[in-house]
């Protein structure tokens, strides 16, 4: 196992446990007890987990990457709003990267049976396109991450190396003036990947997302070209989009007051 889909198990198991010994990690992930007791002392230096005598015990206090299903409901108004807005953008013949989360999927959705190239690392994205006969459909593989059904890791990002789109199209969990963030470390690897890959990338956020950070740095703001958001954000949110110089688009909003 790849030294970073090993450290991501460990985390998952402490994570889901609530407190796991070092002797049962060691025989759960077939490795050695050093080797563990490394990957335990790395995510405690991350302040994700306490270590403890014989094993770890998760740190309540720390949001973790949430399940797609604990997601879905929440903003679902503006994330289908936010998903017509880039939908409107994609033209026929055009090469997509869809990165996993909720708003994508509802994205996606709307470009099925769309004559498109589609890439995506979401098996309940790559899902809807399956079937699709108008679709060419390109699934990155890698370690899928259990509550998201998303690939992330070194193998992901090694096929994305050999992969152009016109667009990547991802999520955040948070924007503020120090950049952009997302709650898992191995996701935002994988999401630069990912923007390196494109022409364009646009980031999907409903107004929530602003002004909050999550646990992984992903880029800072002009690392981006365009982020379409719903009407629900406030005058200076869009200040702090327009300092960066980034295309604001507000789903509902007619073109010429986007900036």
């Amino acid at each position: 196992m790849i030294v970073e889909e090993r450290r991501q198990r460990v985390l998952d198991i402490v994570n889901e446990r609530g407190f796991v010994s070092l002797v049962d990690l060691a025989k759960t992930l077939s490795a050695s007890e050093s080797t563990i007791r490394r990957d335990l002392e790395y995510w405690h230096q991350h302040g994700l987990i306490k270590r403890t005598h014989g094993g770890a015990m998760f740190r309540g206090d720390v949001q973790g990457m949430p399940a797609l299903e604990e997601r879905t409901s929440r903003e679902i108004d503006e994330k289908r709003q936010i998903a017509k807005a880039a939908a409107a953008r994609i033209q026929d013949g055009d090469s997509i990267l869809i990165d996993g989360g909720t708003t994508t999927l509802e994205l996606a959705k709307l470009l099925v049976d769309r004559p498109l190239q589609i890439v995506t690392n979401s098996l309940p994205i790559a899902n809807l396109f399956a079937a699709s006969r108008k679709t060419d459909l390109v699934v990155l593989g890698g370690y899928v991450y259990p509550r998201t059904g998303v690939a992330l890791g070194p193998l992901t990002i090694r096929m994305l190396e050999e992969i152009n789109v016109h667009q990547t199209i991802m999520s955040v969990g948070g924007i503020s003036e120090h950049g952009l963030f997302n709650s898992n470390l191995l996701l935002v690897e994988t999401e630069r990947a990912m923007m390196r890959a494109a022409d364009e990338v646009v980031v999907l956020a409903d107004h929530t997302k602003i002004g909050q950070k999550a646990l992984a740095f992903l880029c800072e703001l002009p690392e981006i070209d365009t982020l379409i958001v719903d009407q629900g954000i406030a005058g200076d949110q869009r200040d702090l989009i327009a300092r960066a110089e980034v295309k604001l688009i507000v789903a509902g909003e007619p073109e010429e007051f986007h900036s």
